[in-house]
Parts: structure tokens; sequence; C-alpha cells
């Protein structure tokens, strides 16, 4: 049987279901059409953007939106869409080239079959970044490698065109801060020219009071219907604000970008695009400043917009109090020689939220998910809460006790609590205990924001256990990887849940586990806690 297998090049994306429908669409345009693959015969070896069976296989192009299938024949091509598809016949295989427009799949076109699989075999090379690794942990590092430079999107002309978060999110075509934020860690070692460019492009969304949206959106045909209905639909406008923004004022977009600015001059050594954002940073700065309540903490308002987006978490939020830290200890860094004002102002606020943050958020050797104005408290263990041992938010002897409670707690073979037995990282548990804050996906235990597992979180905590030499690091890092192995799933997923199935595939910010495992290379021998 085939494997859900997702495809992503700069330009052109798709889905190949296990019943061989192969659904196409074009970065910025949307979908092209579809076809149907008949006669490609396993067993099936998946690499990126390379799907090889016993009689052929599906090759991707890199420089233009075609694809080479060969042992396999096209039936049931359906090329109405956004853009064009057009399916050819080639010597002993078939070229399928897609376009936003005449112009593009003309360049498509003219590709030859040897020229794409060099291509698509390239970029898997490209990927291979732990050939000595164990087979798990080299297909692990290879599929979280290929989601982040996926997600290197392109304009029909090269030009850049954002960070994707994944194959569910290109209608409209958008990139996301925080998406993007933990998509850069890997591209930090690998592309950092490219992260240079979307800290660029999300700066075009931050406004001058230091708020900043979800996402920014692209250009292309999408983004004009999008505007259309953005201006006809009262709900739409209420939501996002402004032309090219995608889900305005999300609490925890302008601290990722204030720390992802900090982290690419730490990188490059080079500190000329904080300077130019400076003024963007200091908005951000006065404005979690103005945002000060309780024990001077910014308070989030009851709202569902930072990453827990089916939440409606209010007052003093470990995991935004986590990015607070962060920010503020990046400010001073890059304060110390563009604005030392500012830089000691930062430090002197970042040991004021350390200590606040220990006494307003800290219950029995756990930092509770929030603390509402009113006093009530989401008692829960939350793994974003790890945002704190991520930033040294809290003392270290904290952290080592927070790390023991998400061992026993949400490490799922150690919860006998929980009914559905070993299969990765529990989010939070128990579910929430504030039912009226959950909506959509997350009003359901085990489910999404609300016990589901995602591998960016496992890659969260499994680096929190690297840098402290703790054993117990292998189960977050792969038991996820191993999951979307056993159920066939091609690429790295957004979240899964047992009863209730996967999020996207080929999702971005899932390549925190791989980035994880290359910065932690020379560690990864035996788990002592494994053997």
């Amino acid at each position: 049987m085939l494997p859900a297998f997702p495809l992503m090049a700069p330009r052109l994306q798709g889905e190949l279901g296990i019943d061989g429908a192969l659904h196409l669409s074009i970065w910025g345009a949307g979908e092209v059409g579809r076809l149907k693959l008949e006669g490609l015969e396993g067993p099936f070896v998946v690499a990126p953007n390379r799907l090889r069976g016993s009689n052929g296989g599906l090759w991707a192009a890199q420089s233009a939106p075609a694809l080479t299938i060969t042992g396999a024949r096209p039936v049931e091509v359906d090329s109405g869409g956004a853009g064009r598809l057009t399916v050819a016949e080639r010597g002993d295989g078939w070229l399928v080239a897609a376009g936003m427009d005449d112009a593009e799949i003309e360049r498509a076109l003219v590709l030859e079959l040897d020229v794409i699989q060099h291509e698509a075999d390239a970029y898997a090379a490209r990927c291979d970044l732990a050939p000595a690794a164990s087979p798990l942990l080299r297909s692990l590092v290879m599929q979280g490698v290929h989601a982040a430079l996926s997600s290197i999107r392109g304009y029909p002309d090269g030009a850049f065109a954002g960070l994707s978060a994944g194959l569910a999110y290109s209608m409209p075509a958008r990139t996301y801060y925080r998406d993007g934020y933990w998509t850069m860690q890997l591209l930090l070692r690998v592309a950092p020219d490219v992260v240079a460019a979307e800290i660029d492009l999300l700066a075009t969304t931050v406004q001058s009071d230091g708020e900043a949206p979800s996402g920014v959106i692209l250009q292309g045909p999408h983004a004009a219907t999008f505007e259309a209905y953005r201006l006809a639909e009262p709900l739409l406008a209420a939501a996002h604000w402004r032309p090219g923004e995608w889900w305005s004022d999300h609490f925890d977009s302008p601290l990722f970008f204030v720390i992802v600015v900090g982290e690419h001059a730490a990188t490059t050594g080079d500190d000329t695009l904080a300077r130019r954002h400076w003024p963007k940073l200091l908005a951000v700065f006065n404005r979690y400043m103005a945002l000060r309540g309780l024990q001077g903490l910014p308070v989030k308002p009851r709202n569902d917009r930072d990453w827990a987006d089916n939440v409606y978490r209010q007052g003093l939020v470990s995991y935004d109090l986590g990015l607070w830290v962060g920010a503020l200890d990046t400010l001073a860094r890059l304060g110390a020689a563009i604005d030392p004002d500012i830089g000691g102002q930062a430090r002197r606020e970042a040991v004021a939220a350390r200590a606040a943050i220990d006494l307003q958020l800290r219950r029995d050797g756990v930092f509770v998910d929030y603390l509402r104005t009113d006093g009530w408290v989401e008692p829960h263990l939350a793994l974003d809460a790890l945002t704190l041992l991520r930033f040294d938010a809290i003392g270290e002897d904290r952290a080592l006790m927070m790390l023991e409670q998400v061992r026993t707690r949400l490490e799922s073979r150690h919860n006998d609590e929980q009914p559905y037995g070993d299969f990765g990282m529990l989010c939070v548990w128990p579910p929430f205990r504030d039912r009226a804050a959950l909506r959509a996906k997350s009003a359901f235990p085990y489910r999404y924001h609300n016990g589901g597992d995602w591998p960016w979180l496992d890659g969260l905590y499994a680096a929190e256990r690297l840098r402290r030499g703790l054993g117990g690091w292998r189960y977050p890092l792969t038991r996820w990887w191993e999951t979307c192995l056993e159920r066939g799933w091609a690429g790295p997923v957004e979240h899964y849940s047992t009863p209730f199935g996967r999020g996207s595939l080929l999702q971005a910010w899932s390549s925190l586990p791989a980035a994880v495992a290359l910065a932690y290379g020379a560690a990864l021998g035996e788990d002592p806690d494994e053997a």
C-alpha cells in the first residue's frame, strides 16, 4: 500500500494519498489540480521529495514546479484550479508540470525527466545530515531537515516568499512568527541568510506600538482574494485587522520576533539586522512593559491568541512569560552595544521578572499553566511551560524538579492514568480544568492543545534534558517519529493523538527535534535511561 506521502519544493507542493490520489498546489496561487496514479508497486522507499517503488517512482524538481513519474500511469487528471496543470508522456515516464500562469508552466515543461530526478536526488542528499546515525535517528533528521528546507518558499521569479508552516497553510499563503521561530532553529544552522530574509519579512507587520499578528500574508492571487473576503465579512475583519495580516495581535508573536533577531546576531556574529530593526524591538519592549500587572509581569488578555489558539488563557501564562524573559535577555545583550540605557533597563527587568515568576506561578514544585487575574489557577502541568527552562526564567533547582514532573506525568509511557498506552508525549496533564476556556479541537481531552502530542514540544523537552546532561532524552526526541513510521505518515506531522488522528503532514516547526539532534550530535550515544 502507498504511504501518505507529502512533497514540497519552492513553488510546488502536494500530497499523495494511500489511494494513489495526488493533489497539487502552487504556493501563493492554491490548488492547481489532481491526478490518480495507478500501477506503482511496492515495497516503497521514502525520501525527501522522492518516492521509489519496485517498478518506478516519483521525483519532485527544485528549480521549477515539476514532477517525474515512472512505473505508474496518471489517470483521472483534473486540471481545474487556481493555476495550470499539464501531464505529458515523455519516453518511459511522465512529466507533470504546474504553474500560476503560462510563463511559469513553460519553465516547468522544458525540464527533462533525468534532470528532475537528479534535482530530487541531490535534494534528498542535502537533507541527509546524520548519515552515520541509527536508521531511526537518521530518518528523523533527514525528514526534519526536509520539513525546514522545504518550508522556504519562492515567488515565480525566484525571490524569497516566506517560510510555510506546512502543507495545510497555503490558502492564503502566509508565514508565521511562532512556527517560523521554531523552524529557524534548524535554518540558523544550514541557511542563516534565509533566516535574515524571514526576519525582514516578519518585521513588516510589527506595528509602531509593538503589536504583531500571528502571521504575514504573502503576495499572490490568494492574497487579493482574501483581502476582498476580509473587507466583505465582518467576522474576518474582526480577526484580521489590517491588509497583509493573518490573525492580528498575537501575544507571543512580538516576543518571538525579538528573540530570533538576537539569535541571528549571536549565530552570525553580525548585529546589522538587529540595528536595522532596533526601533521595532524597542516598540515590543515598551508594549509589554505597559502590559505589566501582577507583580510587574505582562498580563495576557482573555483570548486565544498565542500558540494555544484553541484556549482562552488569561493572566500570567507560563509559556508567554518564558518568552518575555527570553526577549528581555535578548534586549539586554543587544542593547549593550546598540542602546546601553535600554540594555540596562531590560537587564534589571529580567531580574525582577524571574523573581516574580517564581513567586506567582510555582505550586508544589510545578510552574502552573496560567494564573488568572481573579486568582484562579489552571493547575495542570503543560509542556509549553518549558519555555521557562529554555530561556532560563527559573532557577536550576526548579528546572530539575519541573523536568522530573514532565517525565512522570507527560511521558505517556510513565502515566498509567491516561488510557492510550505508550504513544509519545502529552502536551498537558491532566486535561484542562477550565473547560470554559476551550474551543474547537481542544475541547476534547487528549486532543490538540488538550493533551495531543506536538513534535516541536517534544524537541523542546528533549533539548532541556540534553543541555543538562540528563538521561531520558531519547524518548521525547524519537518516540513521536516512531509513531509516524508505525502509522505510515511520511514526514513530520503537526500533531497527533491516539483517538483523533493527526494534523498536517510535513509541518515546518516539527523540524525542531532534528535541530536538537544536530545540535547535540556528539551527545547522542547511549541514553543511560534507555539501556
